[in-house]
Parts: structure tokens; C-alpha cells; sequence
């Protein structure tokens, strides 16, 4: 599905705006309220399946719902 897929299958409840911003150089950064959870300059790699929705999920916490679901 992809990473923009996977999020907003999983997340759409709670991400108000998605954008993907065209870059050089392969370029490939996921930045969440201001701060990079994912950056392939750092890594040295692209993100393996999944692996960026984990970091999502990590980075909002257990107490929020995935689309669909009901926390507490």
C-alpha cells in the first residue's frame, strides 16, 4: 500500500493533513508535528514495509485509537 496508504488507513481518525513534498537527490523524510520520526538520510536506507507506521504509532502513543477502534 505504501506508507501514505498504511497511515491513513490506519490513522485517518486523527491526521488532518498528509502532504508529500517531491525532493533530490531521493529525498525521503516523514516529519510529525514538527519532528522527523523517519529520515532516509539518516538511516541510509528507504523504510522497510511497516516500519514507518510503527514509528507513527510510537510517536502519537498507545492512548490513541487507530481508525476504527475505541481506547480506554
Amino acid at each position: 500500500m505504501g506508507v501514505a496508504g498504511d497511515l491513513l488507513a490506519t490513522y485517518q481518525n486523527v491526521i488532518d493533513d498528509l502532504v508529500l513534498v517531491t525532493g533530490d537527490n531521493g529525498v525521503f523524510d516523514v516529519v510529525v508535528d514538527d519532528t522527523v520520526i523517519y529520515s532516509k538520510t539518516e538511516t541510509g536506507r528507504h523504510a522497510e514495509p511497516g516500519e514507518v507506521l510503527d514509528l507513527f504509532t510510537a510517536h502519537v502513543g498507545p492512548d490513541v485509537a487507530r481508525y476504527g477502534e475505541h481506547v480506554g
